[in-house]
């Protein structure tokens, strides 16, 4: 998994290949240790994640309870449609907040009542 930071507030996820139980917990992992740093969006981008099932949900929802009891914001972006029918099925889709691109997520910091 590749992470890159960028703009120092905003960190950037890269998870490949399957979200199963081995990709869940690598990714698990690496929220964790993000936790203890001083990022306030956390951004993860799921466009090279080609297979996604409940353990893949539940990292991501572990993540997303990690990021707001450190006061940061996590948003997934670059969605495969396998991944997004899966959040729309399981209505999570309406608990994340999602963005098509990083253009996306740059414009939604930008906005002044969302801000981190």
């Amino acid at each position: 998994m590749n992470i890159t930071h960028k703009n120092g507030h905003m960190v950037v996820l890269h998870p490949q290949g399957r979200l199963d139980c081995d990709g869940s917990k690598r990714l698990e992992a690496q929220l964790t240790r993000l936790m203890v740093q001083r990022h306030s969006l956390w951004v993860i981008n799921l466009s090279q994640v080609d297979f996604m099932d409940s353990t893949g949900l539940v990292a991501l929802i572990t993540g997303l309870k990690a990021a707001r009891e450190s006061g940061c914001r996590l948003v997934l972006c670059h969605l495969p449609e396998p991944v997004k029918l899966i959040l729309e099925l399981t209505q999570l889709d309406s608990v994340f907040e999602i963005c098509e691109d990083y253009n996306a997520v740059l414009t939604l910091t930008q906005t002044p009542a969302l801000a981190a």
